[in-house]
């Protein structure tokens, strides 16, 4: 950023600007110079389409990376006045903004709206929902107001414009911050508590969980008196009767307890069960009350450095991420480590936005334009129908997905009550009809259920709080609900009828689990619930959640979306799950997210890869959207590997689909413990030592070596006899242990192998030149980088080869029609492709190509390998980099591309990747006939 920018910019635009010729300058303007945005015009989007339900409106400018809207007026032009809008209706700039954000997406709605008269900016962070006042009963957001003339000073408070995380989340900090206040508690009453049995950490837990609702209690003014003066005056040996009977009076109404009748009467089932306390002393008692406030920098609470602290508000945090946050400090898998995990509250919202939040926010908006004298019945209405709906997440954790979904529709009731306030309609005695009694849960942690009722509870009464606020009256917030249904039960063992008897929308995020981690009963879970499918061994965890929604939601119009790992949309693994979920429960997509990266841990950033898929099996006449990244687009029809075609399943074939294709290979496979293997550091001592074995030492490439230009070598023993071998003490050595390795492995093929122990276990190297396409290779690769090699370098199993390809086929492969295929079919690894000659190559269907059609991509294709040659220096890793690609490399393969798609008749949608793949799986269709 440029502070002489800024001036400049200031005196540049001083006293003009008009709305129509001048906005999209100014901005751009502003990005490039001011906050050093090379290419501005990349990220502004002027003129950016909203569709409303009667016509197409625009919005000046958009900015979707960071979630900007601005609404744009001409120098001069007061920003709080009303103007008339096409539609005959006054509205303020702010106004017309919010109507147009509102119409937007979920997903994709504005955080930020700034009005601007080329004077003045007017910022509104519609997440900060504490800017909201009731002024003369109209609902306003009170704008931070940033002039031009100070823009010299002040240009830094729009650094939000360009940079997402300019602003931290509150709600992270404030959570993170909590769950720290947590664990820091369980260290005073014992700093060897994560090492304790189960049972010890589950009573720990409890309390924490009871301490959590009386910290937040205390903050909110929810008693009377103060817990943590309560506590204070106890001595140590006094310090677990006193909290016992503390829990003991909140769980006992006010007319039949004996004393502490400045607490009210809590109830919930929180306070119900008698649990062990663990020894407490002072220090503890200090903690708890201190706990409102955090210190600054790390370490354990002094009372000499209570300076150091700030205040910390427990009424603050986010009941979805601290819930979640402080579920993972008992979990067994997350308490060792010091990682704080939550599910991102935009990652939940990939699923209940398009699912059914999106509907009702539009629903609301479109009746909010009503006239005045319709508009109160179709609120009323409107608010029965979110008192209605009924939500069940069957692996709900701490319970983060229901809590943020319960938030949800209470600030859309919240939006109602306000609007009625406005048009001073009559608000009943029991205003507040969303309750936390509409949601299910299932969960197996016995902490996580309690957790999950905790943070609804919370949820609740923060709630509350804000409807308190917009009617202009307080409402009853104890005792908590006992009537929320959350469960402890293992989901895939128990009939779900039984616990969520009326459903509307099934959500969640089950474990993540490939087959290969998967315990003992876990394996068991997966056999009972897939009794049919004989893949079962070999599906991730999450699947088993996907059949018991299909089974569950037969003969419903219950609609469903999970986000997963996205090893179920990919590869065998996508015939493998949804084949019998399409055929036998007649399940379809409805709408998905692409894969994306969720972070799932605040701290690590530890992530996986994941996909939405929402999906239902009765009919939906809802469009169908696919969403990649912030962008979606409507198709007419969603397949299970989540592109734009018929339903098609690909299935793996040990040959290929069409006659006279060269056949695809893997390369040899070593299982030697590294011991035919030479790293190319340790080539020359290993030659000095022992140079009579310099005629068996062979150029080695798997798919590392390949992409990545390193080198290695192997030891190729295949027409060495064994005489000659013992005259070589080194490689005789080397052969030995690779003997000893073979025999030590649980395989009984490696086992078998050490009776050739000089021998790599698996010899499918060729004879004659071949093609070679890496096993995984990046996904952000848009080419997967494939080449010819000769005979003489031996080639791995990491590794599919080609023998007996010719150019023709080398242009087909590294072609984008190809890479297209390989992008919607290949299973993946992480964001990595996984190339498969049983699912991807013997699938791809061929073009009948025509001589002039072969002779066009031949030479385009030979185009290619001449290019390459101009970079001996630079690998292929460099080469393919979608950043870095030498033009001249881009513009052959460019070429290459028309050429093979003039061959397929594709050349009209070239650019089209959807259409693509939707035509190849027919093509494909037709050949196998499926």
């Amino acid at each position: 950023m440029n502070k002489e920018a800024a001036k400049d910019f200031s005196f540049k635009w001083n006293g003009q600007g008009n709305e129509e010729s001048d906005y999209q300058i100014f901005w751009a303007t502003m990005l490039r110079d001011v906050f050093d945005v090379a290419k501005p015009e990349e990220i502004i989007k002027p003129q950016y389409p909203v569709q409303f339900e009667t016509a197409t409106k625009h919005i000046d400018i958009y900015i979707p990376s960071t979630k900007v809207l601005i609404e744009q007026k001409s120098f001069g032009e007061d920003l709080t006045k009303k103007y008339p809008q096409s539609d005959g209706e006054l509205l303020t700039p702010f106004e017309q903004a919010k109507r147009y954000a509102e119409a937007m997406p979920m997903s994709s709605r504005p955080r930020w709206i700034i009005t601007c008269n080329f004077a003045e900016f007017h910022i509104y962070d519609l997440q900060q929902m504490d800017s909201l006042e009731y002024l003369s009963g109209a609902k306003e957001y009170k704008p931070t107001v940033l002039k031009l003339e100070h823009f010299q000073s002040d240009f830094e408070r729009l650094k939000f414009i360009v940079d997402p995380n300019a602003d931290i989340k509150p709600e992270v900090k404030i959570s993170t911050d909590a769950a720290k206040i947590v664990r820091q508690i369980c260290r005073t009453i014992d700093k060897d508590y994560v090492k304790r049995d189960d049972a010890y950490i589950d009573a720990l837990s409890k309390l924490c969980a009871r301490l959590v609702f009386c910290f937040y209690a205390d903050d909110e003014k929810l008693f009377a008196e103060k817990f943590s003066d309560y506590l204070k005056d106890f001595s140590e040996n006094e310090l677990q009767d006193a909290l016992q009977n503390f829990f003991d009076a909140l769980n006992t109404p006010e007319d039949k307890r004996d004393g502490l009748k400045n607490f009210p009467y809590v109830d919930g089932g929180l306070f119900d069960e008698k649990i062990p306390i663990p020894p407490l002393n002072k220090s503890f008692q200090y903690e708890v009350g201190y706990a409102h406030i955090l210190r600054t920098n790390t370490g354990n609470f002094q009372l000499d450095e209570f300076d150091k602290f700030i205040k910390f508000t427990w009424r603050e945090i986010n009941p979805t991420i601290f819930g979640a946050m402080f579920e993972s400090l008992f979990n067994n898998e997350t308490r060792r480590s010091e990682g704080i995990h939550y599910t991102s509250i935009d990652n939940i919202h990939k699923v209940i936005d398009p699912l059914f939040f999106d509907d009702l926010s539009a629903e609301l908006a479109n009746i909010k334009r009503k006239q005045k004298k319709n508009r109160i019945r179709e609120l009323k209405k409107f608010q029965d129908k979110l008192a209605a709906i009924k939500i069940f997440d069957p692996a709900c954790g701490s319970g983060n997905f229901l809590t943020e979904t319960y938030l949800s529709l209470r600030r859309l009731e919240n939006e109602v009550l306000a609007e009625l306030r406005s048009l001073k309609a009559e608000i009943p005695a029991e205003p507040v009809k969303v309750s936390p009694s509409q949601f299910y849960g299932i969960e197996i942690n016995d902490f996580a259920v309690s957790v999950a009722k905790l943070a609804l509870w919370i949820a609740e009464i923060q709630m509350l709080r804000k409807s308190s606020w917009i009617i202009g009256r307080p409402l009853e917030e104890l005792p908590l609900r006992k009537n929320i249904s959350i469960q402890k039960a293992n989901a895939l063992r128990v009939d779900w009828k039984d616990f969520a008897p009326e459903v509307d929308f099934i959500i969640g995020n089950p474990p993540f689990r490939g087959y290969s981690e998967q315990n003992a009963a876990q394996k068991a879970d997966m056999r009972r619930v897939w009794s049919d499918n004989s893949k079962a061994g070999k599906l991730d965890y999450v699947s088993a959640w996907h059949r018991k929604v299909a089974e569950f939601i037969q003969g419903t119009a219950i609609r469903c979306a999970f986000l997963s790992t996205n090893s179920i949309v990919q590869g065998e693994q996508c015939t493998d799950v949804w084949k019998i979920l399409h055929e036998k429960f007649n399940v379809h997509v409805d709408f998905a997210h692409r894969t994306f990266k969720w972070n799932s841990d605040s701290d690590s950033q530890a992530s996986v890869h994941c996909v939405v898929v929402g999906f239902s099996s009765a009919p939906n006449d809802k469009p169908k959207k696919i969403f990649d990244g912030k962008n979606f687009r409507i198709v007419d029809n969603i397949n299970f590997y989540l592109t734009d075609g018929e339903i098609i399943f690909i299935e793996a074939h040990a040959n290929h689909i069409q006659d006279g294709v060269p056949k695809m290979t893997t390369g040899s496979k070593p299982a030697d413990g590294r011991n035919l293997i030479v790293e190319a550091n340790k080539l020359d001592e290993f030659l000095r030592l022992e140079p009579a074995a310099q005629k068996y030492i062979k150029r080695l490439i798997g798919a590392e070596e390949f992409i990545n230009g390193k080198k290695r070598y192997c030891l190729w023993l295949k027409d060495c006899l064994l005489d000659e071998i013992k005259k070589m003490p080194l490689v005789e050595e080397r052969v030995e242990n690779c003997r000893q390795f073979r025999l030590a492995s649980k395989k009984s093929m490696t086992r078998e192998s050490a009776a050739t122990p000089h021998l790599f276990q698996e010899i499918r190297q060729p004879t004659i030149n071949y093609i070679i396409v890496p096993e995984t290779s990046s996904g952000e690769r848009f080419y997967v980088p494939i080449g010819f090699a000769d005979s003489t370098i031996i080639v791995t199993n990491a590794l599919r080869i080609v023998p007996n390809a010719q150019l023709y086929h080398f242009g087909i492969l590294t072609s984008s029609i190809h890479n297209a295929w390989v992008r919607a079919v290949a299973g993946y690894l992480g964001t990595s492709y996984r190339y498969s000659a049983t699912v991807v190559y013997n699938n791809f269907p061929w073009c009948s190509a025509s001589a002039e059609d072969k002779a066009l991509i031949e030479e385009s294709a030979q185009k290619i390998l001449d290019v390459r040659k101009k970079y001996p220096d630079r690998t292929y890793a460099d080469l393919y980099n979608e950043k870095e690609m030498p033009k001249a490399l881009r513009a052959a393969h460019k070429w290459n591309d028309y050429n093979v798609a003039l061959a397929y008749g594709f050349e009209k949608f070239l650019d089209d990747e959807a259409r693509i793949v939707a035509e190849l799986m027919k093509l494909y269709k037709r050949l196998t006939n499926s």
